[in-house]
């Protein structure tokens, strides 16, 4: 059984996607240099209930390892840091914080590419990128629609996921996915579900 290092967030993180952090509290600095020494991978899990700061949350099972790609000093005392998701990963048991949260996890399978998919890939990015350039005329997004992407299909498709207008829950859904079939479906699903309530929302405005 693997023992990592976790990070609780109000998000959740995929594979492939990008996770860009402003770390200013002192479990998680220590934390940040024991992993930066170490092979630079940490655990993300989505809190259920609580918060970020000061510990006492509640937190899903299902989650991603980090792996840092950058660190830098910030004002204050903080630390920049850039990481990228992995692969996935399942808590089995949590260890007691000293300081900062551990865990044993599990790692899940990665999913497979087949060539079967190309189509199903090219419908759901067609609808995503569609989807974030709606919504931008709404609220402002994390991502431009023209946004680059990976050319390896499976990150390829987590990108997708990650990019898509979608909340944490829904982000969580889609990395349980147990194939890319299954991702590519339901982040197409997710993403028009979202644009249908945009519609409800604002019904006198066009997409």
């Amino acid at each position: 059984m693997d023992v990592l290092p976790m990070f609780p967030l109000g998000a959740a993180l995929l594979p492939a996607q990008p996770l860009p952090l402003q770390v200013f509290e002192s479990r998680y600095l220590r934390m940040m240099e024991v992993v930066a020494e170490g092979d630079g991978r940490f655990g993300v899990v989505l809190i259920e209930r609580g918060t970020e700061v000061g510990g006492g949350d509640e937190r899903f099972p299902i989650g991603c390892v980090a792996s840092i790609e950058q660190v830098r000093p910030m004002p204050g005392g903080r630390l920049g840091v850039l990481a990228r998701g992995r692969e996935r990963l399942e808590v089995v048991r949590w260890l007691p914080e000293d300081p900062y949260p551990c865990a044993e996890v599990r790692f899940l399978p990665d999913l497979t590419w087949s060539q079967e998919q190309s189509g199903r890939l090219a419908e759901t990015e067609h609808a995503v990128r569609r989807a974030v350039s709606v919504m931008s005329e709404y609220r402002p997004q994390p991502w431009p629609a023209d946004v680059e992407l990976a050319e390896d299909p499976v990150a390829r498709s987590w990108q997708l996921a990650g990019i898509a207008p979608l909340g944490p829950l829904d982000q969580l859904t889609l990395l349980r996915a147990s194939s890319v079939e299954e991702l590519l479906e339901r982040t197409a699903q997710l993403t028009g579900d979202a644009l249908d309530l945009l519609a409800l929302q604002f019904p006198d405005d066009p997409e």
